[in-house]
């Protein structure tokens, strides 16, 4: 009995589709596959030893480049550098040994995907509604390096490099 109910669980599970809220009790809609609460955080992105060193990585890819301190979006055959300023101090003693799985992967929208990533948001008709913050640069005591939020008094997309935030609008 027991296994049936397992398999159950699984097959039900697989064929879900997932919309996931951190900080917060639900979605605000139906087109939305993760979103975060009002609190003054932001995502903290992967940190890589160099944009050179990510291989397989999709049009839509976040990192944070720790050898030149940028934040950088993967578009059709480059990076497009999100950080202004070149300055950052990131001290990567924690991520020199790290002890996670070489294949963690956390997928949203799709119960298999082929794209390489750590959190994988897979869908044709959902997207992620990044941390809100006003003021980012006054409100978040202590940002770490690769952080990304929405920036809701500028309405911009803010993002930290170590030092300094840099800000982008359409």
């Amino acid at each position: 009995m027991k296994k049936i109910i397992s398999i159950l669980i699984v097959t039900i599970s697989s064929l879900s589709i997932a919309q996931v809220a951190i900080g917060k009790s639900s979605v605000s809609n139906s087109s939305v596959s993760l979103e975060f609460g009002s609190q003054n955080k932001g995502i903290l992105l992967p940190w890589t030893a160099s944009a050179a060193s990510v291989t397989g990585a999709i049009p839509g890819t976040f990192i944070f480049d720790t050898t030149d301190k940028k934040v950088k979006l993967k578009l059709l055959g480059s990076w497009k550098d999100l950080s202004v300023d070149t300055t950052g101090v990131v001290d990567t003693s924690l991520q020199d040994s790290p002890a996670e799985s070489a294949n963690a992967q956390v997928i949203i929208g799709a119960s298999t995907t082929t794209a390489p990533g750590i959190l994988v948001l897979e869908s044709t008709d959902k997207a992620m509604i990044l941390p809100k913050v006003e003021s980012p640069h006054l409100n978040i005591i202590n940002p770490s390096p690769g952080m990304i939020v929405y920036d809701t008094a500028t309405k911009q997309l803010a993002v930290f490099n170590g030092t300094v935030w840099s800000f982008w609008k359409s």
